[in-house]
Parts: C-alpha cells; sequence; structure tokens
C-alpha cells in the first residue's frame, strides 16, 4: 500500500502522449532503472520470506522478514526522504542503489542466522526513502506540462506490473535456490545505479545551505497539517485503514501457501498467486473504475468501496484453496484501487501550498507503517491460531473500521470548503513565500512518482 504526493493539476497545453514521455532520454533512463529495481526488490521479498521460513518454520519470522522493508519509515522515513534535497539528486539515487547492492550480497551469504538477516534487511531499507525522494523530485526537471502527469502513471502501473511479475518469478526461483533470487536483485540494483549514473544529467541540489531549516521542526509542521485539519485527517484514516488489511495476504503469502502444500497447486506456485492477486486486482480496479465511471461517480463510490475491500477478506474464514485465497485478495485489490484516486485528488486540493513534500513525507510513512504493523501482528496471531482464522477475524475487524470512517466522513460541503480555503493564496497554515525554501513542489506543481507510497501517487 512503497508512499509520493503529485499534484495532478490540469495542464495547460494538451494531453500528452506515451510517446512524447518515452522520448525523454532521461525519462527512460530513470523508467528502466525503477522497473529494474521494483522487479528485483519483489523477486527478493519473495525469497527472503521462503527463506527465513525454511530455516526456523516460524510465521512471525517470516513475517517480519516481509515486513522489515517498513521499518526504516517508522525510524525517520520523513527526515531521510528530505536528505534528498541537500545532494545532487544523481549522486542520491546511485549512492543509495550501491549501498542496497552490496547489502543484497552479503544476505545472499549462505548460513547468515535468521537475526543477521533480518538485520541487514533493514540497513538495505534505509535507503529507500533518501532514493525514492530524489528520483520524485527529479520528474518533473526531466518532463514538463502533462507529460509529468503521463510519466506519473506509466510509473504506478509498471510499479504494479513489476510486483506481480517479482512475485512470480521470486517464489519460483526460491522454491529451488533462495540465493540465486537474492543475488537477482542485488543485481538489479547495480544496473539501475548505471543507468541512472550515465542516463541522468548531473544536477545541483534543489537545497542549498542558505534555504535550509531545522529537520525536526519542518517534519513537525507537515504532521500538523495533515492530522490537523478535519478533511486532511479524514483522507489520511481512510487511506490508513485500508493498508491496514490489503498487505496481509501477501505477508502471510509463504506460510499460508505451505499449510496447504499438496493440494491443486505446490508451495511455490501458491504463493506466487497468492502474492501477486492483490496488485493484478489493483491494475484491473485502476483502469475499470477509472474508465467506466465519471469523477463525480467514482466520489460517490469511495465510501462503498473502502467498505467492500476488507469484507473481500472475510470469507477467508472459510479457509479456502490457495486459488480462492487469490481470487479474495485480487477483489480487495480492486476495491482500494476504485477508493485511492479519490483520496488522491481530494488530498492534494484541500492542502495548501508549501506542504506538499512534508505531506508525502508524512503519508509515506504513515502507509509503510500501517502495512508492516499489519503483516507483523497477523504474523503473531498467527502463531497462535490457523491462518485462515486471523486473515477473516482480521478482515471482519476491517470492515467496521471502515463502516465507522465511511460515517464519519466530512460532508460535501465541509470539503468544498477545505478545497477553497486551501487555494486561496492567504488561506491559514499557508507557508509564506518569503519564509520557506523554493522546493521542486513550488517550482513545478508535482512532488512524488508513480511508485513511492503515499497519498497523491499510492501504488497500493
Amino acid at each position: 500500500m512503497e508512499a509520493t504526493v503529485s499534484d495532478e493539476r490540469p495542464a495547460r497545453e494538451g494531453p500528452a502522449t506515451f510517446r512524447e514521455v518515452f522520448a525523454q532520454v532521461e525519462y527512460r533512463a530513470v523508467f528502466t532503472a525503477s522497473a529494474l529495481s521494483w522487479i528485483g526488490d519483489y523477486i527478493a521479498k519473495a525469497a527472503v520470506t521462503v527463506l527465513v521460513y525454511r530455516e526456523t518454520q516460524s510465521v512471525a519470522l517470516s513475517a517480519a522478514a516481509f515486513a522489515v522493508s517498513y521499518l526504516p519509515w517508522l525510524v525517520g522515513g520523513p527526515l531521510l526522504a528530505t536528505l534528498a534535497e541537500r545532494h545532487r539528486y544523481r549522486q542520491v539515487m546511485v549512492t543509495c542503489d550501491l549501498v542496497r547492492m552490496a547489502l543484497m550480497v552479503l544476505v545472499a551469504i549462505p548460513g547468515n542466522p535468521p537475526w543477521l538477516i533480518l538485520a541487514l534487511l533493514f540497513g538495505t531499507t534505509l535507503a529507500n526513502p533518501p532514493s525514492q525522494a530524489a528520483r520524485s523530485a527529479l520528474m518533473p526537471l526531466i518532463l514538463t506540462g502533462d507529460r509529468v502527469v503521463v510519466g506519473l502513471s506509466i510509473n504506478a502501473s509498471t510499479g504494479q506490473a513489476a510486483q506481480v511479475v517479482g512475485y512470480l518469478l521470486g517464489a519460483a526461483i526460491a522454491t529451488v535456490n533462495p540465493t540465486a533470487a537474492l543475488l537477482i536483485n542485488a543485481a538489479t540494483f547495480g544496473a539501475s545505479a548505471l543507468l541512472v549514473r550515465f542516463g541522468l544529467r548531473d544536477r545541483p541540489p534543489a537545497m542549498t545551505a542558505a534555504h535550509r531549516s531545522h529537520l525536526l521542526r519542518e517534519t513537525a509542521q507537515g504532521f500538523q497539517i495533515v492530522f490537523g485539519r478535519p478533511v486532511l485527517r479524514a483522507i489520511a484514516v481512510l487511506v490508513f485503514s485500508a493498508m491496514l488489511f490489503s498487505i496481509v495476504p501477501e505477508g502471510l503469502a509463504a506460510a499460508w501457501a505451505a499449510d496447504r502444500a499438496g493440494g491443486e497447486l505446490d508451495t511455490g506456485v501458491a504463493q506466487a498467486v497468492i502474492m501477486a492477486a492483490n496488485p493484478v486486482g489493483f491494475i484491473l480496479g485502476g483502469l475499470l473504475v477509472g474508465r467506466a465511471f465519471s469523477p463525480a461517480r467514482r466520489l460517490t463510490l469511495m465510501r462503498p468501496l473502502a467498505v467492500l475491500a476488507p469484507a473481500a477478506l472475510v470469507p477467508a474464514l472459510l479457509d479456502p484453496p490457495p486459488a480462492v485465497v487469490a481470487v479474495l485478495a485480487a477483489a480487495c485489490g480492486f476495491a482500494v484501487a476504485g477508493l485511492l484516486p479519490v483520496a488522491n485528488g481530494l488530498f492534494v486540493r484541500a492542502l495548501p501550498d508549501g506542504y506538499r513534500a512534508r505531506a508525502f513525507g508524512v503519508m509515506a510513512s504513515g502507509i509503510q507503517i500501517i502495512q508492516g504493523v499489519a503483516v507483523l501482528t497477523t504474523g503473531l496471531l498467527a502463531e497462535r491460531f490457523p491462518i485462515p482464522a486471523v486473515v477473516g477475524t482480521w478482515s471482519a475487524a476491517g470492515v467496521v473500521l471502515m463502516l465507522a470512517a465511511a460515517l464519519a466522513w466530512p460532508s460535501r460541503e465541509a470539503v468544498d470548503a477545505a478545497v477553497e480555503a486551501a487555494g486561496r493564496p492567504d488561506a491559514p497554515g499557508t507557508v509564506p513565500h518569503a519564509r520557506r525554501p523554493p522546493t521542486p513542489a513550488q517550482a513545478t506543481g508535482t512532488v512524488g512518482d508513480g511508485r513511492a507510497s503515499g497519498v497523491g501517487a499510492v501504488s497500493r
């Protein structure tokens, strides 16, 4: 559910085409590097859950291996993301890729104890926030006008497709040789570093020393603006609630597939099908809901879809076979895909100027933390109770939570008033231009890319 706040306001020129976007050499380099990294990440994520489960036979540790990638957002994601503005974007991206490549090679060494694997994975994922922030800030420097919006859309779709391909390959390779899957991930980071180093211009940092202020103070202001305003807070609660349950089938897939081994699917195929189902449903939901319904109708459907998303997983209580579990997970992903774009649009329009970058950090961190907590909690519960019972009960609680969030949703008049107030130059909470440094959001009207997690371009 991988965090990016993008201001997708209509461009003044005509709509851009895929051909125009891919005609930009630098975009092709960033796109290819990102796709490789995403595929490698999901191959490794599937492989690590198998590796740890084989070594320990512990559902909790297997879930921890899956969830550890979310922890950097808990220990300082917004601060780590802000650091990217203080250095050259190309340098940040290349350095992060090389660090992740080296650490993944260490993870792949046979015989590592589980605690060391988890520690190395944590170190690897610490590079994610600054890398994502640098790539997000770079997008509007490479693409202009409506090309930025089209580029972000391409990234979002590619991120979901990479997740499907990565999970399928990772689960298949991991059943034979988990080490090979981890080395493949390391190789994708190396290739990404080369593409970025030789495919991008070396631009100066976006923030000079004279423009820097206290990171902690700026981060606190981001939290205040998101959770201090009723409409923004309602959107955050709805998005965070959706992330709380939609990730669970993926996080427990390795143990779930192992429990049902010997059925119509072998263990590796069953794990791959379960892990890939939610992103497949997300892709289909994003395409169908976006095409079949008008913006006004999508707004009306937002709350029913919010309740439908966890409700789709409640039948897990019946202990269905892996193929049916995959259908349930896909239905959940479909509903979430219909919910998030509407929440994205409302969030961007109700957010005062000068807070978009910090709001991205807040939402990205919240989504990553929520997903990690969900996987860890359900993994611990699955140590004592059957996995189908855990997932079904957890999702039933999600239905109750979503019903509460839907009933507490602000009125249409309150939402319209918040959007109108945020658009005024003298809106309360708007940072005076003379007192704040210029950011990519102010210069270009967009912050974020299609893969980082957060309202604005949340992919999960």
